[in-house]
């Protein structure tokens, strides 16, 4: 599996500012038999009956949880920049490897204890999941588990996100 997402990123040099390598994973997304293979490996992980709804982080999150989601008939939940949610959000802000952002989710996003699968396409420094994995709790749910497509491990996110288990299909 690790072999077939490595052979679908692209390195995009200076984006989204100068001195950051941006790990572009939509030519995956866009390999129909690729993306079923790490859609499948996600949900073999995890196992279909261990959450009730698949959480997808901005943006290419949402690819990846809504096609979680599909597999298992669960649910899907859009953690999203601020500002971006029409009804009442709880909020958390955290530091990215190029500056600071803010995630929400509505309030009622998630029934009190739902356990939620958190999905996204690369794992960094860690400050975009652990502000998502707050959210979730904050929210009402319980996380049932955090994957990625693509880990950078050199950047130590996994350390950042302990004691919480990181799944990622790919660790570089």
């Amino acid at each position: 599996m690790a072999a077939g997402v490595a052979s679908h990123v692209l390195d995009v040099p200076d984006f989204p500012e100068p001195g950051v390598t941006f790990k572009d994973l939509t030519p995956l997304f866009a390999d129909p038999d690729g993306f079923r293979h790490v859609i499948d490996a996600v949900v073999e992980h995890h196992g279909s009956d261990s959450f009730d709804v698949v959480a997808g982080i901005e943006a290419r999150g949402f690819v990846i949880a809504a096609a979680v989601a599909y597999a298992t008939g669960t649910g899907v939940v859009p953690v999203r920049k601020a500002g971006k949610l029409p009804r009442r959000t709880v909020s958390a802000s955290y530091t990215l490897e190029y500056g600071t952002a803010t995630l929400e989710v509505h309030e009622d996003a998630f029934h009190r204890g739902e356990r939620v699968l958190v999905v996204d396409d690369v794992l960094a420094t860690g400050g975009t999941a652990e502000a998502t994995l707050q959210l979730v709790e904050r929210a009402g749910g319980r996380v049932a588990g955090f994957s990625v497509l693509l880990e950078l491990g050199f950047l130590q996110g996994r350390q950042r996100l302990a004691p919480r288990q990181v799944h990622a299909l790919l660790t570089v």
